[in-house]
């Protein structure tokens, strides 16, 4: 059984860090799709990175280049998010998600499993 399971969310102030982790179960994060999204109640899913776990290589949203990184860990089968500067529209529960391929873009649909969310608070 595949599980993802996501900590480290949490309240913080504006400006603040946060570092996310997800570890994952049932499957190997090396070679797969893992990716980053939030949503806020009302609105759509929205991804804000991924990393091609084969190369390394991250890609963000633009809303959030530079203050979002992606890492991984291989033999911990986890993935990270560190968030740094904190906004308050950075609000959200924040999900990891895993794909056999990294589809261009962040379409929702690509990602075959999802973990159940950590919840992120900004205050000004």
């Amino acid at each position: 059984q595949v599980q993802l399971v996501e900590h480290g969310g949490g309240s913080v102030q504006t400006g603040g860090s946060l570092t996310l982790s997800c570890v994952a179960s049932g499957i190997t994060t090396y070679g797969a799709c893992m990716a980053w999204f939030r949503q806020v109640p009302g609105k759509e899913r929205e991804g804000v990175g991924k990393i091609y776990t084969s190369s390394g290589a991250a890609h963000y949203a633009d809303s959030v280049k530079g203050r979002f990184t992606i890492s991984q860990d291989n033999a911990k089968n986890t993935v990270y998010l560190q968030i740094n500067n904190l906004k308050p529209e950075d609000t959200a529960m924040y999900y990891c998600a895993a794909a056999t391929l990294c589809a261009i873009g962040f379409d929702v649909r690509t990602y075959n499993y999802w973990g159940q969310g950590t919840q992120v608070t900004v205050s000004s």
